[in-house]
């Protein structure tokens, strides 16, 4: 019996030291805030809802589209439009379990269709995109990607569509498997593959994500919130892209990710360093080609321009952890506030307790891309 215990002992050291070694330790990452461009008070409250916001998305004419978070394990209603002060399940309320898992991101295109990726939990069930003509609520793309393209462990949780809505791209983040990649989905062909896979520009770096002090650590410090290719922009010619726990902002040609024949070595040649950035979730671009990056540990918003220096522009404790961002009619920029330090592998008890979860706007002053 001694020798059993010492043996069961041993193995649970190890597995706790392997934990440790592939999820665990970090160090903090730089405060990168300045004083910011805009007022706090620019900030306007858009919606509430009782449990925690995804991704959020408007369109041309000012519809308001959201996603209640995955790891808030919603068991009614997933993707929802605000509509005359209230949120209204999209498509429809008997629609939703039907046709909705663990939905995140959300995305509208330029030929006036919503689109949609759910993640299937982690790749452990089926990885769904969808799309929906705004004008009807019908579906018009429904595609369910193989296991070779979002495997067990993947987290397909953010996606952005090309202006002529041929290619979708989506971020894998990878937090359990640990092979963040870019998804290159050409909408025509359904056909979808895996670029950048592990690449430098895609993975996470050692840092851990901290709020006020607390570090984002569990199970007795074995694991870190640690996620690999995050927030997504497009533009008309470049894909911005960064880590959730990556210190820089990355560019890549969308030509280029749409090129097949191009040898993934060449492809890994093409990628720019293009900025430093703050730890961060959401990315947007406006028509003046500046880079909007979301700050997951300061409560902020960021700037980059050609000088590809990052400003913060805008700062407040209101937006508790800024995740999506998308641009609507008239300059507004949208952020929904995920809350997620409230959020991830906490007891239920726990999230509503911090209810309400909420979508802001504020101007930053450059026109955006409706949808973007």
């Amino acid at each position: 019996m001694k020798h059993v215990l010492l043996l069961l002992l041993t193995l649970l050291v190890a597995a706790a030291a392997t934990a440790w070694i592939r999820y665990g330790g970090g160090a903090p990452y730089a405060d990168l805030t300045s004083a910011p461009v805009l007022q706090q008070e620019v900030l306007e409250e858009v919606l509430s809802y009782p449990l925690p916001i995804g991704n959020v998305a408007v369109s041309a004419t000012g519809r308001v589209f959201f996603t209640v978070h995955p790891e808030a394990r919603p068991k009614g209603n997933k993707l929802l439009e605000f509509v005359d002060g209230a949120a209204v399940p999209y498509p429809g309320i008997g629609q939703q379990a039907e046709l909705f898992d663990t939905v995140l991101g959300v995305a509208i295109d330029r030929q006036g269709n919503l689109w949609t990726i759910d993640h299937g939990n982690h790749g452990t069930r089926s990885v769904r995109l969808l799309a929906f003509d705004l004008d009807s609520g019908k579906i018009v793309h429904d595609h369910r990607l193989p296991a070779e393209i979002a495997p067990a462990g993947s987290f397909l949780q953010d996606l952005q569509v090309s202006a002529d809505g041929r290619t979708i791209i989506i971020a894998d983040a990878s937090f359990w498997r640990k092979r963040p990649a870019i998804i290159v989905y050409d909408v025509e062909s359904a056909a979808a593959r895996r670029a950048l896979e592990s690449h430098p520009s895609v993975f996470a770096e050692k840092f851990v994500i901290a709020h006020g002090g607390n570090e984002m650590r569990f199970f007795g410090g074995l694991v870190a919130l640690r996620g690999g290719v995050d927030g997504i922009a497009l533009g008309p010619e470049w894909l911005y892209y960064g880590a959730l726990s990556g210190s820089s902002l990355y560019r890549v040609r969308l030509r280029d990710l749409r090129d097949s024949a191009l040898p993934p070595a060449q492809l890994a040649r093409r990628v720019e360093e293009y900025s430093a950035k703050p730890l961060s979730d959401g990315f947007s671009t406006d028509v003046e080609g500046h880079v909007y990056v979301t700050d997951v540990e300061h409560n902020a918003i960021f700037r980059i321009g050609e000088d590809r220096d990052p400003v913060t522009l805008l700062r407040s404790t209101r937006v508790r952890w800024p995740d999506a961002l998308s641009f609507g009619p008239d300059g507004w920029l949208y952020v929904a506030d995920s809350a997620l330090q409230e959020v991830v592998l906490q007891p239920q008890e726990n999230i509503e307790a911090n209810s309400p979860y909420k979508v802001f706007r504020f101007r930053p002053g450059y026109e955006g891309v409706p949808g973007q």
